[in-house]
């Protein structure tokens, strides 16, 4: 239960029993758009915020990708809900999954139980987009979750121990094979990490394999890499992988996998047990929602203020919705974590005036760059009027990255991790963590 309001002192110095009307805030999702807006107004006294995630915890999910490649723990990029809001008795964690949203009852029906709301805002995020391609969704290995990224660390030092003991060039050429579909930031940045473990630590792990060449193949069906960032950034991420020796397929697209080979839209087979999907994301559906609020992607439509079409006190932020009232974005905004955070934190100042009579201010994002990194000290920053490539970049993208990781502790081990690691060539997280078959 949430603490009962104050009691109001009148001007004239008698007291009044009545309550202050809380404003219940349901939020679902707590990435980096529910995240903000609940923080903001968590701080506020007038309202009743809670949160609903199927996970206890937050992710930071730009760094997942170091945790399915051995490179840093899961634990420095999550950090649990609770926790974070203990100090805050006008806000409440739910976890559950969103089953339902019955908009004429101000009502959510979810795995654990149903709660009402006064407004309700949508920040569930997306999920991977296979594209109708069923074998590839049984088969392939998506990096989109914290469950995805444990995973695939586990899939990939289990294949290596395979391939010590295979028996045959073929078979072991098979199981070292790594096929990563999709060329934007998280396979630029998977290829990268992959192919510099590779060369400075799978050879000293693994003896046995010093004569035995793995490929890695990043295949993206758009004509070059990083498609949303400058031609600068997309010949610099294609020259380093190439460095590095990944095999960069451009104009090409996935369109198979089946007996263990990757079928390629060239007619090219690639045999490999490990195809990395990061080809596409889809929104996450929001059930109960009418059909006209839905638009391409899943996105749902919202107006200037991130309300949901047609409906007065549902809002949906974050890689979710789609806003075409943006002057400067009318094709809807990038699905990026900067989008995500500003959305979030205007609307929690718009939900203030909400409360208060106010009239809404209409969200603009505002561009602060984008930036991505391609391996050890190489990485590619665009500035809004500059662009830095190289060690500059891959500092640049180390800071803006450890500022935003919740949590003084998470953020001192992942700088000791990242140094450690960076500087030795050589981190200790290589376990083998399996949960026992039910």
């Amino acid at each position: 239960m949430f603490p009962q309001p104050p009691i109001i002192k009148l001007v004239k110095g008698r007291y009044s029993s009545l309550k202050i009307h809380y404003m219940k805030i349901v939020i679902v999702g707590g990435g980096f758009a529910g995240l903000h807006l609940a923080r903001h107004l968590a701080k506020k006294n007038l309202f009743e915020v809670t949160l609903v995630d199927k996970n206890n915890y937050h992710l930071f999910s730009p760094l997942l990708y170091q945790v399915s490649t051995a490179f840093i723990e899961a634990s420095n990029i999550s950090y649990p809900f609770r926790r974070l809001f203990q100090s805050k008795e006008n806000f409440r964690f739910h976890m559950g999954e969103l089953k339902n949203i019955v908009t004429a009852e101000n009502k959510i029906e979810t795995s654990a139980g149903d709660l009402y709301y006064d407004n309700l805002v949508l920040a569930m995020g997306t999920q991977t987009n296979y594209f109708g391609l069923e074998n590839i969704k049984q088969h392939a290995l998506p990096v989109k979750t914290l469950d995805d990224a444990i995973n695939l660390r586990n899939h990939l030092l289990l294949n290596t121990e395979k391939a010590v003991r295979a028996t045959g060039e073929l078979c072991r050429q098979k199981v070292s094979n790594i096929v990563i579909s999709g060329g934007g930031p998280t396979g630029v940045e998977i290829s990268g990490m992959l192919a510099e473990m590779s060369q400075s630590i799978m050879k000293k792990d693994y003896p046995e394999l010093k004569n035995m060449e793995g490929n890695i193949y990043l295949i993206n069906s758009g004509k070059a890499l990083l498609g949303t960032m400058s031609a600068k950034s997309q010949k610099s991420a294609y020259k380093v992988l190439r460095r590095l020796g990944v095999h960069v397929k451009l104009n090409t697209a996935v369109k198979d996998y089946t007996e263990g080979a990757v079928l390629l839209s060239t007619g090219e087979i690639i045999p490999s047990a490990t195809l990395i999907w990061a080809s596409g994301i889809l929104a996450n559906e929001a059930p109960g929602l009418p059909e006209l609020c839905v638009s391409r992607g899943r996105r749902i439509i919202v107006d200037e203020y991130n309300r949901v079409k047609g409906i007065r006190n549902v809002f949906a932020i974050g890689d979710q919705c789609i806003q075409t009232t943006d002057a400067k974005y009318p094709n809807g905004h990038p699905q990026l974590a900067q989008v995500a955070i500003q959305q979030g934190i205007r609307l929690a100042r718009n939900v203030e005036r909400l409360q208060s009579g106010k009239k809404l201010i209409a969200f603009k994002y505002k561009n602060k760059g984008n930036m991505a990194i391609i391996s050890k000290y190489e990485a590619v920053v665009d500035l809004p009027k500059s662009f830095l490539k190289g060690f500059p970049a891959w500092f640049v993208w180390l800071f803006v990255h450890i500022m935003p990781i919740v949590g003084f502790g998470n953020k001192a081990k992942l700088a000791i991790n990242w140094l450690w690691s960076f500087f030795t060539n050589d981190p200790t997280l290589r376990l083998i963590i399996r949960p026992r078959n039910p």
